[in-house]
């Protein structure tokens, strides 16, 4: 599949198959968008994903409504 270029939003992105999946897209061209609720752990992958400039963090807990409204 190609995602050069394309715009994939990873949640749960801070560890794990996360962390992995988004490495995984950015090496293969994407732009992400990364989301967990841990901002430290978040920023460690960022800098892992291969061009971090083209990629963002949004911080928040799909669990607590209040931070998906915010």
């Amino acid at each position: 599949m190609d995602f050069n270029n394309k715009l994939v939003w990873v949640t749960g992105a801070s560890s794990g198959i996360g962390a992995a999946l988004a490495q995984r897209l950015a090496n293969k061209g994407a732009r992400l968008i990364l989301s967990a609720r841990r901002h430290e752990e978040l920023n460690k992958v960022l800098h892992r994903c291969k061009n971090p400039e083209r990629h963002q963090i949004v911080v928040l807990d799909l669990s607590d409504e209040q931070s998906i409204i915010d």
